[in-house]
């Protein structure tokens, strides 16, 4: 091969990996009320800007953020069928804000770090806004 077809090839290949991260990738949760009677909740899909968490607040009719209850890790981009651990009961009716939150701040890369208030770990706002859904036990 031909240096120019080497380059353009590779140029073709780092233009399809920009153009794939480039599709609807606006950050989101999806998640339908569930029975977490199991000690999890799941959420369909998780689109996160950066690698970081989905965590899960309780949460009430206020919908504010409440303790944290459990947690998953989240790769950068699409993330299907994220499974989290509750850390403590959730009882049928309970409300649960399932939330985006960063990787950044921690003194330690892949380990959660994040308590209510604090800046390690935090929450990933987009205009402003917290990444979330709120779901309902069931």
């Amino acid at each position: 091969m031909t240096r120019t077809m080497i380059a353009l090839l590779a140029s073709a290949g780092f233009a399809t990996a920009a153009f794939a991260q480039s599709d609807d990738m606006t950050p989101g949760v999806v998640a339908s009320d569930q029975d977490v009677s199991g000690g999890s909740v799941m959420a369909e899909s998780v689109t996160a800007p950066e690698a970081g968490w989905l965590v899960v607040h309780r949460t009430d009719a206020d919908m504010k953020p409440g303790p944290v209850v459990g947690h998953a890790a989240l790769e950068e981009g699409m993330n299907e069928g994220v499974t989290a651990e509750l850390d403590e009961e959730v009882a049928s009716g309970d409300m649960l804000m399932l939330m985006v939150h960063s990787e950044a701040g921690g003194a330690e890369e892949g380990v959660f770090e994040y308590t209510l208030g604090a800046t390690e770990d935090g929450p990933i706002k987009v205009d402003g806004e917290l990444v979330q859904t709120t779901v309902t036990a069931q």
